[in-house]
Protein backbone atom coordinates (compact mmCIF):
# COMPACT_ATOMS: atom_id res chain seq x y z
CA UNK A 1 0.00 0.00 0.00
CA UNK A 2 1.29 3.44 -0.91
CA UNK A 3 1.38 6.02 1.89
CA UNK A 4 1.27 9.80 1.42
CA UNK A 5 1.56 12.39 4.18
CA UNK A 6 0.07 15.89 4.35
CA UNK A 7 2.09 18.87 5.52
CA UNK A 8 -0.23 19.16 8.54
CA UNK A 9 0.58 15.60 9.62
CA UNK A 10 4.31 16.31 9.28
CA UNK A 11 4.03 19.37 11.53
CA UNK A 12 1.99 17.47 14.14
CA UNK A 13 4.60 14.68 14.10
CA UNK A 14 7.42 17.16 14.64
CA UNK A 15 5.54 18.81 17.52
CA UNK A 16 4.46 15.65 19.29
CA UNK A 17 6.69 12.72 18.42
CA UNK A 18 10.09 13.70 17.06
CA UNK A 19 11.71 16.88 15.89
CA UNK A 20 13.12 15.04 12.87
CA UNK A 21 14.53 17.19 10.11
CA UNK A 22 12.68 15.18 7.46
CA UNK A 23 9.73 13.59 9.24
CA UNK A 24 7.74 12.59 6.13
CA UNK A 25 9.78 9.43 5.34
CA UNK A 26 9.67 8.38 9.00
CA UNK A 27 5.87 8.72 9.08
CA UNK A 28 5.56 6.72 5.85
CA UNK A 29 7.67 3.88 7.26
CA UNK A 30 5.83 3.87 10.60
CA UNK A 31 2.38 3.83 8.99
CA UNK A 32 3.33 1.17 6.42
CA UNK A 33 4.74 -1.13 9.12
CA UNK A 34 1.71 -0.63 11.35
CA UNK A 35 -0.65 -1.43 8.45
CA UNK A 36 1.34 -4.57 7.65
CA UNK A 37 1.06 -5.58 11.31
CA UNK A 38 -2.74 -5.21 11.16
CA UNK A 39 -2.98 -2.07 13.31
CA UNK A 40 -5.43 -0.29 10.97
CA UNK A 41 -9.13 0.03 11.72
CA UNK A 42 -12.19 1.93 10.54
CA UNK A 43 -13.40 2.12 14.15
CA UNK A 44 -12.42 5.42 15.78
CA UNK A 45 -10.54 5.14 19.05
CA UNK A 46 -12.06 6.62 22.22
CA UNK A 47 -12.10 10.41 22.03
CA UNK A 48 -11.98 10.60 18.22
CA UNK A 49 -14.74 12.40 16.34
CA UNK A 50 -15.00 9.56 13.85
CA UNK A 51 -15.14 11.54 10.61
CA UNK A 52 -16.77 9.50 7.86
CA UNK A 53 -14.22 7.74 5.67
CA UNK A 54 -11.38 8.00 8.18
CA UNK A 55 -9.05 5.11 8.87
CA UNK A 56 -7.04 4.93 12.08
CA UNK A 57 -3.55 3.45 12.30
CA UNK A 58 -1.89 2.94 15.68
CA UNK A 59 1.90 3.31 15.73
CA UNK A 60 3.91 0.17 16.53
CA UNK A 61 6.65 1.99 18.42
CA UNK A 62 4.66 4.69 20.23
CA UNK A 63 1.31 3.03 20.90
CA UNK A 64 -0.38 6.20 22.12
CA UNK A 65 0.07 7.82 18.67
CA UNK A 66 -2.83 7.33 16.26
CA UNK A 67 -2.53 8.37 12.61
CA UNK A 68 -5.78 9.60 11.07
CA UNK A 69 -5.83 8.64 7.40
CA UNK A 70 -8.06 8.67 4.32
CA UNK A 71 -8.08 6.12 1.53
CA UNK A 72 -7.52 7.51 -1.96
CA UNK A 73 -7.74 4.49 -4.26
CA UNK A 74 -4.74 2.29 -3.52
CA UNK A 75 -3.09 5.06 -1.50
CA UNK A 76 -3.41 5.82 2.20
CA UNK A 77 -3.12 9.55 2.97
CA UNK A 78 -2.05 10.48 6.52
CA UNK A 79 -4.10 13.60 7.29
CA UNK A 80 -3.13 14.19 10.91
CA UNK A 81 -2.14 12.39 14.08
CA UNK A 82 -2.97 12.67 17.72
CA UNK A 83 -2.05 11.10 21.01
CA UNK A 84 -4.61 9.02 22.82
CA UNK A 85 -5.07 9.83 26.48
CA UNK A 86 -5.02 6.97 28.93
CA UNK A 87 -2.49 5.08 26.84
CA UNK A 88 0.81 3.56 27.82
CA UNK A 89 2.43 6.99 28.08
CA UNK A 90 0.82 10.33 28.86
CA UNK A 91 0.41 12.62 25.81
CA UNK A 92 3.35 14.94 25.18
CA UNK A 93 0.93 17.81 24.57
CA UNK A 94 -1.81 17.83 27.26
CA UNK A 95 -5.41 18.18 26.09
CA UNK A 96 -5.81 21.51 27.90
CA UNK A 97 -3.54 23.12 25.30
CA UNK A 98 -5.43 21.70 22.32
CA UNK A 99 -8.75 22.64 23.93
CA UNK A 100 -7.48 26.22 24.38
CA UNK A 101 -6.74 26.33 20.64
CA UNK A 102 -10.30 25.18 19.87
CA UNK A 103 -11.69 28.08 21.91
CA UNK A 104 -9.59 30.51 19.85
CA UNK A 105 -10.91 28.97 16.63
CA UNK A 106 -14.50 29.54 17.77
CA UNK A 107 -13.84 33.26 18.31
CA UNK A 108 -12.81 33.91 14.71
Amino acid sequence: MLVAVTDHAVERFRQRVAGALDARPEIIVRVARAVEAGRMTDEPPPGATGARGSVYVRDLVDRSVVYVCRREGAELVVVTLWEQEGGVVAPRVPRRFTNALKRDDERT
